[in-house]
C-alpha cells in the first residue's frame, strides 16, 4: 500500500530532512513507485506538487529535497496503486475548497465496495477510492454544518464519526488539513514524534543523512512529524492505536 508523511509545526519549517528519507521509499528502499505528491500550506494558499513518476526518479522530488519551502502544515504521499491506474489525476494529496479554505487529503489503504452517492459539489476527477473518500468527507461535512465552518471540537467529533464509517470498508489511514491543524486517522500503521527543545541529532533510516536540529532551530520551535513507518533510527516514535483519530495543532497532539 501507499505511505503517508505529515508535518505540523508552531512556526514555518521546511520538511527537507524528512522528505529526503521518505522519497527513498518511492522506488528504492520500498516499492511505492506509482506516483507521489506533496502539499504545503502558505497562508491561505497551497503549494501542490504531484508526479506520476516514482519519487526516486522524479525531478520534482529532487526540487523538494533541495528547496526548503517553509510551512506549518505539510502532507505528502508516495503511491503503490491498488485502485486506479498510474496517472497524474490519481496522485495524492488531493485538494478541494470548503468554507473558503483549501483542504488537503491523502490516504493509505484499500476501500472495498465504497461507492457513496456524491451530490455534485465534490466529485472525483480520478478513479481512486481515496479521492472518492475525500469527496464524501467534504460532502458530509457541508451537509452537517452548512456554509459556515463549525468550532474545532464539533468538526473533530464529526470527522471521528465519518472516518470510522469509511473504515468499515477497509484500511483507512489518512491525513487531512485546512492549514491550521492536521488530522490523522490510523487503521493499521501510523507513528508520530514531536521535536522540541532541547533538540538533538536525527539520523534517517532510508538514507545516510543526519541533521543536528539544535543548529537549525530556536528553543521555541516545535515540530510534529507523522508517518506510516518511522523515518529515523535514533528517535522515539509513538504508534497510533488502530481506529485512533489524532489532531495536531502547533506541533502538539491534542488531548
Amino acid at each position: 500500500m501507499c505511505q503517508l508523511l505529515g508535518m505540523n509545526c508552531n512556526v514555518p519549517t521546511d520538511i527537507v530532512f524528512s522528505f529526503t528519507g521518505f522519497a527513498m521509499r518511492g522506488g528504492q528502499t520500498d516499492t511505492h513507485h506509482d506516483g507521489w505528491g506533496i502539499a504545503f500550506f502558505e497562508g491561505a494558499g497551497v503549494r501542490h506538487f504531484v508526479d506520476h513518476q516514482a519519487a526516486i526518479a522524479s525531478p520534482i522530488a529532487e526540487l523538494i529535497k533541495r528547496y526548503p519551502i517553509k510551512s506549518t502544515n505539510v502532507i505528502a504521499h508516495i503511491r503503490k496503486a491498488t485502485q486506479g491506474v498510474v496517472a497524474l489525476e490519481n496522485c495524492h494529496p488531493f485538494v478541494r475548497e470548503l468554507w473558503g479554505q483549501y483542504w488537503v487529503f491523502a490516504h493509505n489503504g484499500d476501500l472495498k465496495e465504497f461507492n457513496p452517492a456524491l451530490d455534485g459539489a465534490f466529485r472525483p476527477v480520478g478513479t481512486t477510492d481515496s479521492e472518492r473518500a475525500f469527496c464524501y468527507l467534504l460532502q458530509q461535512l457541508r451537509a452537517r454544518f452548512g456554509e459556515q465552518r463549525p468550532p474545532l471540537e464539533q468538526l473533530r467529533s464529526a470527522l471521528s464519526a465519518l472516518v470510522h464509517e469509511i473504515a468499515t470498508h477497509g484500511t483507512f489511514n489518512m491525513m487531512l488539513s485546512s492549514g491550521g491543524e492536521l488530522f490523522a486517522h490510523c487503521s493499521t500503521n501510523l507513528f508520530y514524534l514531536v521535536r522540541q527543545h532541547p533538540f538533538d541529532t536525527a539520523k534517517l533510516s532510508d538514507e545516510d543523512v543526519s541533521v543536528d536540529f539544535s543548529q537549525v532551530t530556536t528553543p521555541n520551535d516545535r515540530v510534529a512529524i507523522i508517518v506510516t513507518q518511522p523515518l529515523t533510527t535514533n528517535e522515539q516514535w509513538t504508534a497510533f492505536l488502530p481506529g485512533e483519530l489524532k489532531l495536531f495543532i502547533d506541533g502538539c497532539p491534542q488531548a
